[in-house]
Order: C-alpha cells, then structure tokens, then sequence
C-alpha cells in the first residue's frame, strides 16, 4: 500500500491540473472580451485579418492551410503561437460563427500554416491558441495508474517519492564512444547507463547537455536495450530526433505530423507508413470500398436485386474493417522495428499498447510539470532525467497552482530529493566568453562551470567584418539608466509593461553593432515583457538595416543563443517593484544566450533593491563596464 504522504502528492498534482485547467479557461474568456473591447491581438495568443494564401494535403489525409495577413507582405505580429500549438479557427469579425480546430505545422515571420481537416470557407478568418485538454487527460490519467500501480512502475514510484533508495550497478567498462566527449559528459552516459532505477544529467547553458543525452541512447541501444526519447516541446523531440538520424539510429517519431519539422516528417508514424511494403494494398482495398459505397448511394436507374445493395454495403464495410487491420499491422511492425521512439512527453499512449522500455529519457525534464513527466514514466524500467533547474521552470497559468509548487520539475524536486546521489553536472560551456559566464557560474553552479579554450576569449573582433572599437572589444557591458527619469509605463490596455525610453537606447546600440560590422542576424534582443517586445519590433521595422535581429521574450529564447544580446530589463519605477523578474532564474536564461557580446540595460535604483540584481550590478561594476547612460551617445 502507498505511503499516504505520496498518496496525498498525487492527490495534489490532480488538484493541481484542475486548477491549471480553471485557469486556462478564464484565460480565454479574458481573451474573448478583449476582442470584443479592444485590441485582440495584445496578449499574442490571437491573430485575426487573415486570408488564406494556399492550401495542400499533408500527411494523414490532413489539410494544410497557410494563413497570411490579407494586406499583401505584411509581417505577423508579435505572437505566442509556435510550431505544435493547438488552435482554433474562425471566421472575423463573426466570432459567433462556427469554429475548426487545428495543429501549427509551421510558422514564418509573415504566415502560419495549420493541418486541419479540411479548408475552410470564408474570406476573413482569425487564429487563437487555444487549451490542450487533451494533454490534460492524459497525465490525470497517468497519474492516476501511478498511484495505484504495483510491480516495477510501483518501485519506480516509490523511488520517486523518496520511500525507497535508487541503486546503481557497477559502472560498465571503457565505452567506445561514438561522439567525441568532455570528461564530465563522458562520466554523465557512464554513470547514467549504470543506474538502475533514476539518473540525472545537469546540463547548464551551453554544456553540450542534448549531445551527451543522444550519446547515452546510442551506447543503450548498443547494450541492447530499447529507448523511449522525449521531451515536453516538439522542437525538443525534433533536436533529439535530427541528432539520433545523424547517428543512423533506426528511430520513429510518434505523434502529429504537424507538429513535426518538415525535413523530419518522413521519420514519424505517418511517413513511414507511406512507405511501408502494404500500404498500396491498404490503399487499393480503401479505394475499392469507397467505389462501393458511392455505387450503394448513387444506384438509381433500376432496382437492385433483393439484398443486393445490402450486400455491397457489407463488403465495403469488411474491405474498410480489413484495410484498418493492415493499418494496425503496419504500425505495430514499425513500431517493433525500432529500437528508438522518440514523442513529446504528452503522447497519445494508445499508439504504444502494452509496449515497455529499458530506458526513458526525458531531456528539458524542467520544461514540464510533473503529472507530464509520469506519462512516459509509465512505460520505463528505468528512467533518465535532463535538463537544468537553474532555469526557467515549467509554464503555470494558474499562480495559486504555482505557488503551492505545480511549477516545480520532477527534476528539481529529485535534485532536492537525492542530491548528487543521483546526478552528474556538465561542467564544460561551449558558448560564452568567460566574462559572460563567470557571474552565472559562480551564482549558479556553485562557480564549477569552465569555458573550453575555444570559447574562452572569443570576441567580436575575431570576426573579419567587425571593427576594433570598444563597443566590440569587450565582452559585457551594463548600462544604468538610474536618473534619467526613463520610467516603466503600463500598456494602453493594461496587460504588460514597457519602457520607450530603454527601448530606443536598445535598438540604438543593436545599431551601432551593425555600423561595426556585425550581421543582424547574429543579434537578439531580449525583453521580459512582451509589451516591450512588440515596441521593439515596432522600432526595428521602421530600420531596413535591422532587419534580421530576432527579439522575443525570456522563455522564447531559452535554449538558444546568439552572437551578441541586448537585454531591455525594462522596469523602472520609484518603489523598487522588479515583478517576476524577482525569479532570478528567468535572467540566467537571459543573460546565457550570448557568446561573445552581452549588453544589459536597466535601473540600478530600481534593480539593486534585490539581491540578485545587487550581485550582477557588482559583477559588471568589477569587470570594467559599468557606465551611466549619460555617457551614452544616442544615434
């Protein structure tokens, strides 16, 4: 019988889903009076004025239909809508006319393609994003069968809940590595393949964290064993899938084609079976029940022999039956012919039917709430989680939720659990200059971090095109904008936050980068709000020259990176309120992305109120470029 501490934490994370769900539906209802109100594409979840610019059958029998903005060549606005995103589409300005769902299958600056059903009919139309309940269902119900399981899954749980200990067997002799790999990474797929029940892989920024993952699934398919890949985003499970190709890894991905990356689609469920040995008889035998039927209902010149039609209506009913058995053959051999599956941690487990794993591996384990790392759980005899909790956490609409601990990973609550027990940091970066690392090193990780001397000292200047200046010769900057007056301002509407003033100072030095011989696009600008955001994409719009620097929010650029980042912290008031940029993990996201050039803008009288921010200031102040605004030439 389960400890009824653990009991009560399942109990918890159900209750936890529901009000995430609650939160998620007023949310939409919020988003509905918007558009009736005001602006309804402020808070990016909504698109409208959009036609349709082409339409194409995909995988699966789906439509895929790409949306633009009905004046010709005008880009997107800013938006939250990503490749995977489930949707609804509607008629505008009808929003009382009926609605199709559907799955982004790709997204472009000035366009978004959806599979859907079919085309739909109409000249005007609006995307919103919309919940996922489906998701939802799925990890209520898996954490249901967990609670109740017994067996290897009941082990697992208990191990998980802290009620028993997780063991390691003999780490494996000298490994032939397929992927060349630093000491710590080498140790991580050792210590990993040694474990029996859980392991951890922490990988901080730049660490080589999903090479070291793909690596570990190679030597266990070496081993013999079959892998279950996943990640909580489609783009994760893309990354991994790419990588496990690169290595000729006989791999399917499971899950809507649309979600997955066009180069990589012939690898899932759907395109392999375009190519399996029976699908010509498959589609031959649905061809022929489909000439059926139609003979049944167009039969109108003399009338049928007694029972005839009935009998036609029951062959193409059998020929369908016997077709959709085929299917189910095709997919199970698929399905038994890989050693390695690869879906989002939220997959449609029916694909899969009784079908167990050696291992499960989860990477970006701290991108998903817990209730969704149990449904690949449910499939492991051993498990291997990811990711860094140092981090963004997983994203919680519902702040009540939150703050009684929803947003806490599986990964972070084992890392408070079991500690270095059952963990092996990743301590070389690949990424960043030494003076952009080193604050979030020592803050961070306990200052173990080590730049590889290929990164160490890298600048700028190293590029051919970019001018010596000091604007390139030196690898981080902060600029205080404390007395210049430049305060924060609430949107028109409400809904977030911006700074015009920081704003123009930001697009200004993104500019001076270019006149230095810095392409745009080797350049991200970076802001915690996305009112900020779209005033800064505003701002570059109307500067031909910029066209290419990417700006997005905190969460839109985790796991990315950039030659040089400017970040807008944005805030800026005379009561020292920072907001959710308290969470101090949002701003080692932030201040991570960069490699050789990272500028940072803000209020030290409003920042240096908080610790964190009182030890970053330091930081820059002890590295030389610390400089008031009023230094600063503006053009």
């Amino acid at each position: 019988m389960m400890d009824v501490g653990a009991e009560s934490h399942f109990v918890q994370m159900a209750q936890w889903l529901a009000m995430e769900s609650e939160a998620e539906v007023q949310q939409m209802a919020e988003r509905r009076k918007r558009m009736r109100s005001g602006d309804p594409e402020r808070s990016g979840e909504t698109i409208v004025g959009l036609s349709i610019a082409d339409h194409r059958p995909g995988l699966g029998g789906r439509a895929l239909i790409t949306f633009v903005r009905r004046k010709k060549n005008k880009p997107m606005p800013w938006h939250r809508i990503r490749t995977g995103s489930p949707v609804i589409i509607s008629l505008w300005p009808d929003d009382d006319g009926p609605t199709l769902q559907g799955v982004v299958s790709k997204r472009k600056h000035d366009s978004l393609e959806v599979a859907m059903d079919y085309c739909p009919d109409g000249n005007q139309f609006r995307i919103d994003l919309t919940a996922d309940e489906v998701t939802r269902q799925r990890q209520m119900s898996a954490i249901n069968t967990a609670m109740n399981s017994r067996g290897r899954l009941g082990k697992l749980r208990d191990i998980l809940m802290g009620l028993a200990e997780p063991t390691f067997h003999p780490e494996p002799p000298e490994i032939p590595l397929t992927t060349q790999l630093n000491d710590s990474q080498h140790e991580a797929v050792k210590f990993a393949l040694a474990a029996n029940d859980l392991a951890i892989i922490h990988g901080p920024p730049g660490t080589g964290k999903t090479t070291t993952v793909v690596e570990l699934i190679v030597q266990a398919v070496e081993q013999g064993q079959r892998v279950l890949a996943c990640a909580p985003s489609n783009t994760a499970v893309d990354n991994l899938l790419a990588r496990l190709v690169a290595k000729d890894q006989k791999v399917v991905r499971i899950g809507h084609p649309a979600r997955v990356a066009e180069d990589l689609r012939h690898y899932t469920l759907d395109g392999l079976a375009e190519t399996h040995e029976s699908i010509s008889v498959i589609r031959e035998m649905y061809r022929e029940a489909e000439v059926l039927f139609r003979k049944v209902g167009k039969w109108t010149r003399h009338r049928p022999a007694r029972g005839e039609k009935a009998a036609m209506r029951d062959e193409a009913k059998t020929l369908k039956r016997h077709a959709r058995e085929m299917e189910r053959h095709a997919v199970d051999d698929i399905l038994s012919r890989s050693k390695i599956i690869c879906a989002t941690t939220t997959f449609n487990e029916d694909l899969l039917e009784d079908r167990f794993f050696d291992m499960v591996v989860i990477d970006e384990a701290c991108q998903c709430t817990e209730p969704g790392a149990w449904v690949p759980i449910l499939r492991a005899d051993k498990i291997v989680l990811s990711g860094d909790h140092k981090q963004l956490p997983p994203t919680v609409l519902s702040r009540e939720a939150a703050k009684q601990g929803f947003s806490t990973s599986l990964l972070e609550r084992q890392m408070q659990q079991y500690g270095d027990a059952v963990n092996r940091l990743l301590n070389v970066q690949y990424r960043m200059h030494n003076d952009i690392m080193t604050f979030s090193s020592n803050h961070f990780y306990n200052g173990k971090l080590i730049a590889d001397k290929t990164v160490m000292g890298h600048l700028l200047t190293d590029f051919d095109s970019v001018e010596p200046a000091e604007l390139t010769e030196f690898p981080v900057e902060f600029i205080d904008t404390a007395g210049a007056g430049w305060n924060e301002e609430l949107e028109s509407e409400g809904l977030s936050k911006l700074n015009p003033q920081e704003a123009h100072l930001i697009v200004s030095k993104a500019s001076q980068l270019i006149e230095a011989g810095l392409l745009p696009k080797d350049i991200a600008i970076i802001a915690p709000y996305a009112a900020q955001v779209r005033y800064l994409r505003d701002q570059l719009n109307q500067l031909p020259r910029c066209s290419g620097i990417e700006v997005d929010t905190v969460d839109g650029f985790q796991g990315r990176e950039k030659e040089a980042v400017l970040i807008s912290t944005v805030r800026s008031n005379e009561t020292g309120e920072i907001g959710f940029l308290g969470d101090e993990r949002r701003m080692n996201v932030a201040i991570t992305r960069a490699k050789r050039k990272l500028i940072v803008v803000g209020d030290s009288a409003t920042l240096g109120g908080n610790d964190f921010f009182q030890k970053l200031l330091e930081y820059f102040q002890n590295h030389g470029q610390y400089r008031s605004v009023f230094q600063e030439p503006m053009g």
